[in-house]
């Protein structure tokens, strides 16, 4: 727990060996499991590929949530069973509503991986609320130039999902969200925006929180923190030095159970979507129909 009279905790990540790289795994955690409707926050990166090497996640599964991709650098080759076939680019976001079932691949292509490249991004899950868990899945691509991009008093930000600083993404939402980026220069000050529920990841850089118009007493976080915020606080943050932060939140939808890359509601539905995948009963990947990533036993 944090003593800030603006924190209510600070989540320092662990790291989780995906094979060729690793990711900082900030949500779920043992301190807090949600935030808003957001239960799973990734940092992938940033990592640098060797020749012949890169990012190879063969076809798998989701049921009731939604998954978000961003890349800062490097770029993914997104499939799914819909038949959706989109490069994600730097700036753009991929949003993929598994909803009743959907299955995807993220991969590189060959020109890729062929020579050294990068890689640095957010992937993130939006758990849907209870009446939108079993929609029909899709997939939306927004590319850079659809998302707002504002300047707040110098400070360069986007709005990514939902509403802030007088603008509104075109992402689609099934519930109160809210994902903003920003990039402070060192000295610079951001007031952030409001939500239900709040946290702010440090991508990089180091920061200054402390409520608005500063007073009280001043919490520092350091890059790959996730600071959850209290409820209803008005915060605002001081670059210590040149900063990249993501600011989540929304509505609290309720608790989600969490197997493997499935998410609900209801553990019986989680269940079942295992024995469905085992069984071989969730639709292939066009183009991807040889390898999958098989259930954890």
């Amino acid at each position: 727990m944090s003593d800030s009279n603006v924190i209510e905790l600070i989540i320092e990540p662990g790291e989780k060996d995906l094979g060729e790289f690793t990711v900082r795994r900030a949500l779920p955690s043992i301190k807090r499991r949600m935030v808003g409707p957001w239960l799973f926050f990734d940092h992938m990166g940033p990592a640098v590929f060797a020749p012949g090497q890169g990012v190879s996640v063969r076809p798998h599964p989701h049921i009731n949530l939604a998954t978000v991709t961003y890349l800062f650098d490097g770029e993914i080759l997104h499939r799914d069973s819909l038949g959706s076939v989109q490069t994600i680019r730097p700036g753009d976001l991929n949003l993929m509503v598994a909803g009743k079932g959907i299955v995807h691949s993220e991969r590189e292509r060959p020109e890729v991986t062929a020579v050294e490249h990068g890689l640095h991004g957010l992937q993130l899950w939006l758990a849907l609320p209870e009446k939108d868990e079993e929609v029909e899945p899709a997939f939306y691509h927004y590319p850079s130039d659809v998302l707002p991009a504002i300047d707040v008093k110098g400070v360069s930000v986007r709005v990514m999902i939902g509403a802030a600083y007088g603008q509104t993404s075109p992402t689609k939402t099934y519930a109160d969200t809210l994902y903003v980026e920003a990039d402070l220069k060192k000295g610079q000050t951001l007031v952030l925006p409001e939500a239900d529920e709040r946290a702010l990841y440090l991508v990089g850089g180091q920061v200054e929180a402390q409520a608005v118009g500063g007073g009280g007493e001043t919490t520092q976080l350091e890059k790959f923190n996730l600071a959850v915020l209290k409820e209803n606080a008005d915060v605002q943050i001081t670059a210590l030095e040149d900063s990249r932060l993501a600011l989540i939140g929304g509505e609290n939808v309720g608790p989600r159970h969490l197997f493997w890359n499935f998410a609900s509601s209801s553990k019986e539905r989680m269940e079942q979507a295992g024995q469905d995948w085992k069984d071989g009963k969730f639709p292939k990947v066009p183009g991807d129909e040889e390898e999958f990533i098989p259930l954890p036993e």
